[in-house]
């Protein structure tokens, strides 16, 4: 039968015992090692002699606390690191500002007879086209762009309508319609904005974008 000496003269005993007098700051890892040390030599002190607890037993529970207090020495580093690479990003992201960008987004801001915009294809595609549509919803102006492969391309409207029109200075919508044979392929609208400032927070690093807001850098599909 394995027995555990609960004399004082014991040299695991006195070690937990040392430790588990040792007085430490209640809303740390180190007192949850005090109190799971205190427990486990209260539990040595009070086992039964004729059933003591098995050394195999006390081997499984300090390697559990140790697991624990390895994974927050982890998340500890982690965290830390984490921090270091945020710094990192603002301090490369605050070179942007004053740069346009293109991210997902439908509208056209028209001024002095020019509107910036784009679009981003996931796959070729033989018609694409471009319809600008006014505050109502109608269509004031068709753009053919023809074949175009994969990517992202920015676009310019002169403010010029199918007319012959030149439409006012403001905020129009556009839609982008593209196909590969009978099939529609995937496009998506971009709308134009200049970066007027870079904020961190928990969920990261984002951009701030005049007429837009704050958006995620992930966010941006192509800087101008």
């Amino acid at each position: 039968m394995s027995t555990i000496a609960t004399s004082a003269t014991s040299p695991v005993l006195s070690s937990l015992q040392s430790a588990g007098a040792t007085k430490v700051d209640a809303n740390t890892t180190a007192a949850q090692q005090d109190r799971f040390l205190t427990l486990l030599v209260t539990q040595m002190k009070n086992q039964d002699p004729l059933n003591p607890m098995d050394n195999a037993q006390i081997t499984s529970q300090l390697a559990q606390l140790s697991t624990v207090n390895g994974i927050d020495k982890l998340n500890t580093t982690l965290t830390a690191l984490q921090g270091n690479y945020q710094s990192s990003q603002s301090l490369q992201a605050a070179s942007l500002i004053g740069h346009g960008v293109l991210l997902p987004g439908s509208e056209i801001a028209l001024s002095q007879g020019k509107g910036v915009f784009g679009i981003d294809l996931t796959q070729a595609a033989d018609n694409v086209k471009v319809t600008v549509r006014d505050a109502s919803g109608k269509a004031i102006h068709t753009i053919d762009l023809g074949s175009r492969e994969i990517g992202t391309f920015p676009l310019e409207w002169d403010g010029k309508t199918d007319t012959g029109a030149t439409a006012a200075d403001g905020t129009y919508k556009f839609d982008v319609q593209a196909t590969r044979g009978e099939v529609t392929a995937s496009a998506t609208a971009l709308t134009f904005g200049q970066i007027n400032s870079v904020s961190t927070n928990a969920h990261g690093v984002k951009v701030n974008v005049a007429n837009v807001g704050a958006v995620d850098i992930a966010q941006v599909r192509q800087f101008l």
